[in-house]
């Protein structure tokens, strides 16, 4: 473990230098890695444990449109691709990847095959941070471990693919076997982290569940949104307002930043550009910042977990969650958005 000097706070850092590939497949030698779930991270990372030499099943349940996917994927029934509860009985590791709401649903389940020495592993801290909340209290003889991917399954996927890697937290909740670091370093190599850097369970689940609302999601689209309705309220077409509002930002200013730093994509636009976002920058942050504290007050509270807990449980959570997003893919920005994403030079 290194520690890196982020902003003049020094963080433990793990990277792939000083904790190789070959070393992680050492330490994992004569374990049985069980992904439980095949959703949004079960793909990404089974597929790269897969490929990194890993002993990897899956869990999933028979009939459904998971379980063909890992089918179409590779995976091969009663081979590498099992019913949940004969994965869970034959993982030494389980990675607890369903959705937070479903594993609050399956944990009897999961619990009853949490033999003593295994390790039950998590890609978020929702489960165990709102433990009162979602009853996931694991029994005290297993490791309790987490690495986060700073992406989605499909990033991570694709980026493995590319030779590069995600950054990925890591945390750990439990030490029940003394083994518990060299298991959760392992794994985060092997699912295919760029670095590693450490956490715990409450603040990966703050940051994250901040993050999603904030400038990940939630704030970028309302930010979009209120640009591109000012332009075109303003006799912009729907093209010079997309473009001007998203196209230009994610095809051609954030590569710069994620390549060098805000500052360099600055220095590398026109004069005027620069000049009216410095001066403009400021004001944005005094704006949104009182509701971005009122967003971590609410995480912090409870209240947002308590909030997916309650809608992601019910019955018709996802036709209702189909009503939410078909607005946003049908108003008139994201249909502009898909006609745009027609023309680039790659699908011409």
């Amino acid at each position: 473990m290194a520690k890196i000097n982020f902003g003049g706070t020094e963080e433990n850092v793990v990277t792939r230098e000083e904790f190789p590939l070959v070393k992680a497949q050492e330490v994992l030698k004569n374990e049985t890695i069980a992904i439980i779930g095949y959703g949004v991270q079960g793909p990404g990372q089974s597929l790269n444990l897969k490929d990194n030499g890993f002993n990897v099943i899956i869990g999933q349940r028979k009939g459904s449109k998971t379980w063909d996917k890992a089918i179409a994927d590779g995976w091969v029934p009663g081979k590498t691709l099992f019913e949940i509860e004969e994965a869970c009985q034959r993982g030494t590791i389980l990675q607890y990847l369903v959705s937070d709401a479903g594993q609050i649903a399956l944990w009897p389940t999961i619990k009853k095959h949490l033999t003593p020495g295994k390790a039950l592993y998590f890609s978020h801290g929702f489960g165990i941070t709102y433990k009162e909340r979602t009853g996931i209290i694991p029994p005290a003889d297993v490791d309790v471990i987490l690495v986060a991917p700073k992406g989605s399954g499909t990033s991570l996927r694709r980026m493995f693919l590319q030779g590069r890697g995600l950054n990925s937290s890591y945390a750990i909740f439990q030490d029940a076997t003394g083994h518990a670091w060299d298991r959760v370093i392992a794994l985060g190599i092997g699912v295919g982290s760029g670095y590693l850097f450490e956490t715990d369970f409450k603040r990966e689940v703050f940051s994250d569940l901040t993050g999603e609302r904030g400038t990940l999601m939630g704030a970028i689209q309302g930010i979009f949104a209120a640009q591109y309705e000012v332009l075109r309220s303003n006799g912009h077409s729907p093209s010079e307002a997309f473009n001007e509002t998203v196209e230009e930002l994610t095809q051609s200013l954030m590569p710069l930043v994620a390549e060098n730093g805000m500052d360099w994509m600055y220095a590398n636009c026109s004069t005027t550009a620069q000049r009216g976002a410095l001066d403009w920058w400021k004001k944005f942050r005094d704006a949104s910042k009182p509701v971005f504290e009122e967003l971590y007050k609410e995480v912090a509270a409870g209240n947002e977990a308590q909030r997916s807990i309650d809608l992601n449980s019910k019955p018709d959570y996802r036709e209702k969650l189909e009503v939410e997003l078909k607005e946003m893919r049908e108003s008139e920005m994201w249909r502009t958005g898909s006609a745009v994403r027609k023309l680039r030079p790659e699908n011409n």
